[in-house]
């Protein structure tokens, strides 16, 4: 059989019920043999991890520059999972702003104080925890954070 790559291939149909050979054998010649297929299917695999490379170093580049922007303090936790805190922790608070400031009734004296709240959490997986929260919910969430969740920097060292 001649697929769609132009390739030809052997194949073995005799599994099939034969009212069902013919249907399957037009459907097979107008798809790619398998080796065609795996080699399509690999370099979109590399092209998807090239893009969600590119795309988390974006994210990562706006979120340090964001923090450097607004004054907030360096994550702590495993380097693992810093990068990924910071990211959470910019969209979190961007869509905090958005429906608190932009779309809600908060003023920017709310909002600093709101900022100011969340300078104070400096573990990266408590940004990572809440990472699906709704910026609404920021508040309460900011409320609820432990001792643990705050910086243990010590500014005298």
């Amino acid at each position: 059989m001649e697929h769609a790559c132009s390739h030809s291939v052997d194949h073995d149909l005799s599994n099939r019920p034969a009212d069902k050979r013919a249907g399957f054998a037009r459907w097979l010649a107008s798809k790619d043999c398998t080796g065609c297929w795996r080699s399509a299917r690999d370099a979109d695999s590399e092209s998807k991890e090239e893009w969600l490379a590119t795309k988390r170093a974006k994210e990562q580049e706006a979120a340090v520059a964001w923090a450097k922007r607004f004054g907030m303090p360096q994550l702590e936790g495993p380097d693992k999972a810093l990068d990924w805190g910071e990211r959470s922790r910019h969209q979190l608070m961007t869509a905090a702003h958005t429906a608190l400031v932009i779309e809600g009734t908060w003023d920017e004296a709310d909002w600093a104080e709101l900022e100011e709240k969340a300078r104070a959490i400096t573990r990266a997986g408590w940004w990572l925890d809440q990472r699906d929260a709704e910026g609404a919910d920021l508040v309460e969430l900011l409320d609820a954070a432990t001792e643990a969740d705050r910086g243990t920097e010590n500014p005298f060292r």
